[in-house]
């Protein structure tokens, strides 16, 4: 078996996207080194900032005032260096609402079964970030999961379902029994762990590490 790498990540997590960009960058140099090696297996695991917040989100604004004070302007203008260095332009001064992201992490759920993750994932942090989309609307986040790929009737159900809630908030209490306290994280063959949005060439000596063992047999989150 392969290389397998779990992300757990939140989709309004501006160091999520900055590190769903160095991983791919990690990947290109992990292809180059082992050539014949199969592409490792990425799977994208739920995690919510902000577990609290109600359905429809709350006014960003003031979510920043209370969390960061005045700290705000200058945490963002770091994030927003940074995204840029790895070619993400952050809109953060369109942002209105700071949504609750249980419902998209239930797409992204979806999106694993038809084998478009990825580009789920991608497109939410696109929209949200870049375009500034409420992820609080079904119709916003249909939209979204329609246009990455995804079945209009299997969205449709999706969206629907507290089932599909209910595996989110499973697989999200899983990742903090094993500790994890923020995010990206990302675990490597269900053995190492790498905390953060690391660079490129930490992520690939965690991998190469990594691939030297076998997997647990039991998950890490599952």
């Amino acid at each position: 078996m392969g290389l397998q790498i779990e992300v757990i990540s939140d989709v309004v997590c501006p160091w999520c996207y900055i590190g769903k960009r160095r991983l791919a960058a990690a990947l290109e140099l992990y292809r180059e080194r082992n050539p014949q090696a199969s592409a490792p297996l990425v799977r994208w695991q739920p995690f919510q900032l902000n577990p609290e917040l109600p359905a429809d989100g709350v006014e960003r604004a003031g979510y920043l005032r209370r969390k960061f004070g005045a700290r705000a302007a200058d945490i963002y203008g770091r994030i927003t260096a940074v995204g840029a260095s790895v070619g993400i332009a952050f809109a953060f001064d369109k942002l209105a609402r700071q949504p609750n992201t249980l419902a998209a992490h239930s797409l992204i759920e979806l999106a694993a079964g038809a084998g478009r993750q990825d580009e789920v994932v991608e497109a939410l942090f696109r929209a949200y970030f870049i375009d500034a989309k409420d992820l609080t609307l079904n119709e916003t986040l249909a939209a979204i999961a329609i246009g990455a790929g995804l079945a209009p009737e299997d969205v449709a159900a999706c969206l629907a379902s507290e089932a599909a809630r209910e595996r989110v908030r499973a697989l999200e209490l899983s990742a903090r029994n094993l500790g994890v306290q923020g995010v990206p994280f990302f675990v490597l063959n269900r053995r190492y762990a790498v905390s953060g949005a690391q660079e490129p060439e930490v992520l690939l000596a965690a991998m190469l590490e990594a691939e030297c063992e076998a997997p647990r047999s039991s998950p890490a989150p599952a």
